[in-house]
């Protein structure tokens, strides 16, 4: 299982939310090229991005720092958050991303997902965002009508192999993940899926591992301190 330390950026800064409120954010570095060089340093090999601005209103205002830590550091960068065509998506590959992720987008444009899969293949990834059993959208902010089930479904039609999926209510809140779902999920579909959301312990990791999980996302723990990066890259192999 791959080990994915998370950054989330904000005004070129390195924060995070609390269950996705983005009135409840914690500032923990004004340069996250340090943060991810750290990652690099604990023996890290792929970092997780999402631009919490461009979530919210699909631009992408901080493009160069994700260009900076791609091209500056030996992570394999994955980035999410406002790619919603397919020019977005051009412009972070050309700048040395490793993968995109499409998450509203991935909801409400099938035509654009189908098109972006079919130029950029693996490059393309899809965030499922689940709140109370149904796909969050625009930041979190809207819950749409689709079921998480219903979802994965479709991304298998489409030939989508690798999904980043969220338990909302899990994320930033310290208490676990949801080691069910993410059994249930593993068990059921042939994609690629990475865990995020809640992993905030070394059992965490080993239980995901053991389910034979694709990624797991670290953020908040890794922040605070409670999980040790290098151990947890141990507990993953």
């Amino acid at each position: 299982m791959i080990i994915l330390p998370a950054i989330d950026l904000f005004d070129k800064k390195a924060v995070r939310l609390l269950k996705g409120d983005y009135k409840n954010m914690t500032v923990y570095s004004d340069n996250p090229i340090e943060i991810a060089r750290d990652f690099e340093k604990c023996g890290a090999k792929f970092i997780h991005m999402v631009d919490l601005e461009g979530a919210k209103d699909g631009t992408t205002p901080n493009i160069e720092i994700v260009k900076q830590i791609a091209n500056e550091t030996s992570l394999f960068v994955e980035i999410g958050g406002g790619i919603r065509d397919i020019e977005t998506a051009e412009k972070y590959i050309n700048s040395g991303v490793g993968r995109v992720i499409l998450g509203t987008a991935a909801v409400e444009n099938e035509e654009f997902l189908i098109e972006a899969v079919k130029k950029y293949g693996e490059k393309i990834a899809v965030g499922a965002d689940v709140k109370d059993g149904y796909i969050a959208i625009k930041g979190w902010l809207e819950k749409s009508k689709i079921t998480l089930d219903e979802f994965l479904l479709k991304m298998q039609k489409i030939g989508v192999k690798n999904v980043i999926c969220t338990d909302i209510s899990k994320d930033g809140a310290m208490k676990g993940t949801n080691l069910k779902l993410y059994k249930e999920l593993s068990e059921k579909y042939s994609l690629d899926i990475t865990a995020s959301g809640g992993v905030s312990t070394l059992d965490d990791v080993k239980a995901l591992r053991e389910m034979n999980i694709y990624g797991a996302i670290i953020g908040k723990a890794y922040y605070l301190g409670a999980i040790d990066l290098t151990k947890a890259l141990e507990v993953a192999k």
